[in-house]
């Protein structure tokens, strides 16, 4: 397995190797344990779902709070000819519906959303639906009340595990105490999980 991380670590980012814990949170994912990542801003956190999608059968889904940061993440994932959709607000329902068919029965490989589409019946059924191989979800620290950015939709994602109980989940930030880090395991149902930690310089 190893040499295929960084074959396609080489071929997709130019890399030639893996900034630590990079390497060791990605076999978490691919082993299919429930893990979470606490890496500063700018450690490579998108890395850590984003190469392991390539290496499994199932499609990917991505919770991202912020429409800016899925678009960015979307592009650089098109110019890498990797295939990933974002769906947001505004998007008229043909599209959005046309996006989850390709998610379902397509080669689409990355979904982004919102915490706040996951709590649509639309979305559930096609997740259900979806040979989904692991849940992304960024921003993580939202779901706790002790972080700064608390977002109460991020306490309704534990119906992911609910709708999927057996399909892991990784949960990733770079803003989170030792509480935090807890109330994510906690929120979110985690079991067995694995948690890396970089020190902020």
């Amino acid at each position: 397995m190893a040499q295929n991380v960084h074959k396609v670590l080489k071929r997709y980012w130019g890399f030639d190797e893996f900034r630590s814990p990079q390497l060791e949170i990605i076999e978490s994912v691919l082993s299919g344990r429930d893990t979470i990542a606490l890496l500063p801003t700018g450690g490579g956190k998108s890395l850590c779902y984003q190469l392991p999608a390539l290496l499994t059968k199932g499609k990917v889904l991505v919770i991202s709070p912020l429409i800016s940061l899925m678009q960015d993440q979307i592009k650089q994932l098109e110019d890498k000819e990797i295939l990933a959709k974002a769906i947001y607000s505004g998007m008229p329902l043909s599209a959005i519906d046309a996006i989850l068919d390709n998610f379902v029965h397509g080669p689409l490989k990355l979904l982004y959303v919102s915490p706040e589409r996951v709590q649509t019946e639309l979305f559930q059924t096609r997740f259900y639906m979806a040979n989904v191989a692991f849940v992304a979800i960024d921003e993580a620290h939202c779901i706790s009340q002790w972080g700064h950015d608390f977002r109460p939709s991020y306490l309704d994602l534990k119906v992911l595990r609910e709708i999927k109980p057996n399909v892991p989940i990784i949960a990733l930030t770079a803003t989170a105490t030792s509480l935090i880090l807890q109330d994510i395991e906690k929120q979110l149902g985690l079991r067995d999980v694995s948690v890396f930690t970089k020190k902020f310089c």
